[in-house]
């Protein structure tokens, strides 16, 4: 799999170039164009029951798309469902990328993607927090809401991020959380802020500009005093209309 990016960083496309009948794993519904003669099969990744239980739990995609170029190769072009960059990472044997689940596009077969159940501390991450592990050899397909920034903290430099800004971050990293806030649940939404991760070097740490949860709390407020009943009209006033 080759990788190729456009439209970046605001609308990030990535175009995953396949050899003569070479597979490529998608997540469900990120295939944005494709090339003629691409094959695409989705199955329930580990069977039905086991995919079930991580669809409920907010794990990884109930489906997971497999793609898979002709005698002649192919391509496969996918985006993320929210505006921003996409970038790539070579994971190597021995060595695991951790990604937060919402950020997750597609990756060689070479690579196992497992989602990873990190108890109370994973519950409060974007799209439900659930954190992927990404171990192998190959290549990985990431993206994020805005912008994407990368840390590369020294061996005991460390740095707090929101959780709802955390990208992804290489095995390398010591991960921790804790409340924003020294008091109660009450002041830490007092603040404004929730939970945060606190990292420590080395290794490199990619965090998100936008943060996909403050979205949705606007949109929720805005459509709850747009006027009730008014059908899309009403709700996209609510939205996007001014006073």
């Amino acid at each position: 799999m080759q990788v190729q990016t456009r439209q970046g960083p605001a609308y990030g496309v990535a175009r995953l170039t396949l050899a003569p009948n070479e597979p490529v794993k998608v997540e469900a519904g990120a295939m944005m164009a494709m090339s003629a003669g691409v094959t695409l099969q989705s199955k329930a990744e580990g069977g039905i029951m086991k995919s079930l239980k991580r669809a409920a739990l907010g794990g990884e995609s109930f489906f997971v798309s497999t793609y898979t170029a002709p005698p002649s190769g192919g391509f496969v072009d996918v985006a993320a469902r929210l505006p921003g960059d996409i970038t790539t990472y070579d994971v190597v044997p021995g060595r695991a990328l951790f990604i937060q689940k919402g950020s997750w596009l597609a990756n060689d077969v070479t690579v196992n993607i497992d989602a990873q159940w990190g108890g109370f501390k994973n519950l409060f991450g974007s799209e439900g927090g659930f954190i992927v592990r990404a171990e192998g050899q190959g290549g990985v397909v990431f993206a994020c809401y805005g912008a994407l920034e990368v840390w590369n903290l020294a061996e005991g430099q460390s740095i707090t991020v929101d959780t709802g800004h955390m990208v992804a971050y290489e095995d390398t990293i010591t991960m921790g959380m804790r409340k924003a806030s020294g008091g109660g649940l009450v002041q830490s939404f007092k603040s404004g802020e929730g939970f945060v991760f606190d990292f420590t070097g080395p290794g490199r740490v990619w965090t998100q500009t936008r943060n996909p949860n403050e979205l949705l709390g606007w949109i929720s407020a805005a459509i709850g005093t747009s006027n009730s009943g008014a059908g899309p009209g009403g709700i996209a006033g609510g939205i996007f209309g001014r006073d």
